[in-house]
């Protein structure tokens, strides 16, 4: 049996000869053509920056992400193409552009709104990762937009009265008003099990059935 011929590869013959080391590792991630091109990249450049490693390994590792489609795309690429990391990265970005996702304006913070029957933690932490994406020009803006979209309640009620001058205020705050909410429901749910069940009262006798009964009364079997 002949021997298999390597596939042809976009990376030019430097890179081919560079060889992985056995102890790398690429990210456990797949792009399938659907994801986003620059939150893909950059979950590998920090994977890569955990577990460090050089050219070979950055070229090498970001082709072995490629899964279907992107993949047919990438060999399709003319062979010895790719020169540079950079230069790969750039095709990866522009052959993918229409999937990145769209630049929201940090005033978009104030669309976030917590929703009805939403926890309080769950809103804070919904909150926090969208102040983290959108980037808001100040603190008083966060905070602001934050107390805007809560939803009216005695912890909206506290703010209001007390207000917050940081976002780091409101998460001192959050954290004691849940512990307290924890501790209501815990308590209720062990009132709840104590408490005695009421006997069942006797059901009145119909008067049918009392008629029907005295009627019966002192008769013998048949």
């Amino acid at each position: 049996m002949p021997p298999l011929r390597a596939c042809p590869m976009p990376f030019s013959q430097a890179i081919m000869d560079m060889a992985l080391p056995t102890t790398s590792l690429g990210p456990k991630v797949s792009f399938t053509g659907a994801e986003d091109p620059e939150a893909h990249l950059t979950a590998f450049h920090t994977h890569m920056m955990l577990t460090g490693g050089f050219d070979a390994v950055y070229y090498k590792l970001l082709m072995s992400t490629l899964a279907g489609a992107t993949l047919e795309w990438f060999v399709s690429l003319p062979v010895g193409h790719i020169t540079t990391f950079d230069q790969f990265a750039t095709l990866f970005r522009e052959q993918y552009l229409v999937n990145k996702a769209l630049t929201r304006l940090s005033y978009d913070v104030f669309d976030i709104k917590q929703y009805q029957g939403e926890s309080m933690k769950d809103y804070l932490n919904r909150f926090g990762v969208q102040v983290v994406r959108l980037k808001p020009i100040d603190e008083a803006m966060t905070v602001h937009a934050f107390v805007k979209g809560m939803l009216p309640g005695p912890f909206c009620e506290s703010l209001l009265r007390f207000y917050p001058k940081t976002f780091t205020e409101i998460r001192r705050r959050a954290l004691t008003h849940i512990a307290v909410d924890d501790r209501v429901t815990q308590k209720q749910g062990l009132v709840s099990l104590v408490r005695p069940r009421a006997a069942a009262r006797p059901q009145p006798m119909r008067v049918h059935e009392a008629t029907t009964e005295k009627k019966g009364a002192g008769k013998p079997y048949e």
